[in-house]
């Protein structure tokens, strides 16, 4: 008799965006006359940068031609693309990245969902609260957690993240293995400075446990003093692995291209102690259970690094901050207290009530969807999160009707 995997049962509901989609699916069936505006889910809405559109049509001709035509290529990441990105996004900052510990994928989600697989099943896992749900619901589906009771599950350390902390958690006051973190951060915006960064570098190297570090946002810092990489800390290679993405940097959503850096200073320990290299471990699960991102596409984000593909892609996200910015401005003056939109596209609110009725009510209201706070741990009950992707006009609507019905 063929039998489930039992760690699903453990999951909650659905998927939170599956839950949206699906509440706002049911709102557009019985409201067919509303215009509804997403400012929900990051997903970006302005058009690929010219420079990369340019080069994946260039690429695709190549794919046309038998003596220009490219098979399976390398599972890793062509060379052109990892040189590119060891170059314009470490080197650039002082920080020494080799290419071959660059791994090219099609999605951070999917990256930090599947590292866990090289670490041991009994790890003690750290996610702060509030957390992008892949880094939890992947753990439970791996077995490293008992039942959830009251939001939490049993087995996992929770990082609270809260006004009183500016959102940037403290230690672990118990032992743990890996850990998750995320600046700047989704869903609540919040930015990390280097000296808060090396406080947990050093935690990591002090008590042998690895960092996840996802700086999927970094293209939206703006204030210099603040690190774009874990790698700027000293020692950080030793203990952290980094994920990008080009997703919201240059508007990749459904393009689809991301990466890993897994350095070969990086450790893990086997039972007995002895230490083992993470690259060499994660380059075979890498090899084996990934075909690799489509030539095309590695070319489309080759381009982002061109002297033109920057400063598009600067533009793009200036655009999003723009938007931020007037979004920030608008639910200040209603006197809501706020985090993020400032280094980051999302703008995490305290409603003062339940989440999920607040989401309910901008959306039965306003026909504007939002994301509720509850949905990414119980430290974000009372509180929403709204992201800027979107055009300038929709946003501006937007925010014209959330003022007009959080003021009756």
């Amino acid at each position: 008799m063929i039998r489930v995997n039992p760690n699903y049962n453990k999951l909650q509901a659905s998927y939170l965006f599956s839950t949206i989609a699906k509440k706002v699916g049911e709102f557009q069936a019985s409201n067919p006359d509303k215009d509804i505006i997403k400012l929900g889910i990051g997903d970006v809405t302005h058009g690929l940068p010219p420079a990369s559109i340019e080069a994946m049509h260039k690429a695709v001709d190549e794919m046309a031609a038998d003596e220009t035509f490219r098979g399976y290529g390398p599972e890793q990441g062509y060379d052109f693309l990892r040189e590119a990105i060891a170059l314009n996004d470490f080197a650039s900052r002082g920080v020494t990245i080799q290419a071959d510990e660059v791994f090219v994928s099609d999605g951070a989600k999917c990256d930090t969902g599947n590292i866990q697989e090289i670490f041991a099943q009994e790890a003690r896992i750290a996610v702060p609260d509030p957390v992008y749900p892949v880094y939890v619901d992947t753990n439970v589906m791996a077995g490293r957690t008992d039942q959830c009771q009251d939001g939490r599950y049993q087995g996992l350390v929770y990082l609270e993240s809260t006004a009183d902390n500016h959102y940037v958690p403290a230690l672990p006051s118990e032992p743990v293995d890996l850990i998750y973190l995320c600046f700047p951060n989704n869903p609540t915006g919040a930015t990390v400075t280097h000296d808060e960064l090396k406080t947990w570098v050093d935690y990591a190297r002090e008590h042998q446990a690895l960092i996840l570090f996802d700086a999927a946002y970094e293209a939206f810092i703006r204030d210099d003093t603040l690190p774009h990489s874990i790698y700027e800390v000293e020692g950080a290679k030793e203990v952290a692995i980094e994920f990008r993405s080009f997703s919201k940097t240059a508007g990749f959503t459904g393009t689809r291209c991301a990466y890993t850096i897994v350095p070969h200073d990086c450790r893990a320990y086997d039972a007995e102690g002895n230490a083992q290299e993470v690259h060499a471990l994660w380059t075979r699960r890498h090899t084996t259970k990934f075909n690799g991102v489509s030539y095309p596409v590695q070319r489309a984000a080759e381009a982002v690094f061109s002297v033109e593909g920057q400063a598009q892609i600067k533009a793009l996200t200036d655009s999003y901050l723009h938007n931020a910015a007037h979004i920030r401005e608008q639910v200040s003056a209603l006197d809501y207290d706020l985090i993020g939109g400032q280094n980051s596209p999302y703008i995490w609110i305290k409603t003062g009530e339940d989440s999920w009725n607040f989401f309910d009510r901008l959306l039965n209201d306003a026909a504007v969807v939002t994301t509720p706070g509850t949905g990414f741990g119980t430290c974000g009950e009372g509180y929403i999160r709204i992201s800027a992707f979107n055009d300038f006009a929709k946003v501006e609507e937007a925010m014209q009707r959330i003022v007009a019905t959080l003021s009756i």
